[in-house]
């Protein structure tokens, strides 16, 4: 993908493979990435909806590498992840050359689902892309999540726990890539706060969703 095509791929969703699509991007074009990866447990909602992928891993190296390689130097990734296969998650993040610098929990009021235990949190790992700059003010480790309801997405996101990622981690005017964008409150935040978003998501229902939120000036803070 040529640099000019890649300067027009901004506050946009691209309906395909995020692979496929990152591999046509240019390297070190991005400044930041915000993502919520399926978490490989075969999730599955209380009303039946389930979540593309999420059955298998074959994925997980291949679109952490091009996450990396479009990712410019020096800068950062956050990527949610399924606790109960951390060390898949984290083996693809060290073979593709991130390095781990940070972890983050998001707690919640309310339990998502109870077995052993009561889950009544989120995590994601902070991961760097050669040296990083310290932040001036770095922010906490522990953030409060808001409940969104799930009505856009199966997993959906809350824009109140990404909004403060990005304007941590991505520069004023830079651009945020979501490869796994699901209903877009990454690029919904990130058009918040007044930085470029770019979105990957391979089902269609959501790229529609996603593109609907972002050509509406009627955000929604959930």
């Amino acid at each position: 993908m040529s640099p000019a095509a890649s300067r027009q791929l901004r506050n946009t969703v691209v309906n395909g493979d995020c692979v496929g699509v990152m591999r046509r991007m240019e390297s070190a074009s991005v400044d930041f990435i915000l993502t919520d990866p399926p978490y490989l447990c075969r999730y599955k909602s209380r009303d039946g909806q389930t979540v593309a992928n999420d059955d298998r891993d074959d994925w997980l190296e291949p679109a952490f590498s091009e996450m990396y390689r479009v990712l410019k130097p020096g800068s950062f990734c956050v990527s949610f992840y399924g606790w109960h296969v951390a060390d898949k998650f984290i083996a693809a993040w060290r073979k593709a050359g991130f390095r781990i610098v940070g972890h983050i929990v998001f707690t919640k009021r309310y339990a998502s689902s109870v077995r052993y235990m009561r889950a009544e949190h989120e995590q994601a790992y902070l991961l760097a892309k050669g040296n990083a700059a310290l932040p001036a003010q770095p922010m906490p480790n522990v953030i409060e999540w808001s409940y969104t309801g799930n009505r856009l997405h199966p997993t959906q996101k809350p824009i109140s726990v990404l909004r403060p990622l990005i304007e941590a981690f991505c520069p004023e005017g830079g651009l945020t890539l979501d490869p796994f964008c699901g209903s877009g409150s990454t690029l919904v935040a990130a058009q918040q706060l007044d930085r470029d978003g770019l979105g990957i998501e391979l089902d269609t229902r959501h790229v529609r969703t996603a593109s609907l939120r972002l050509a509406s000036n009627q955000w929604r803070a959930a």
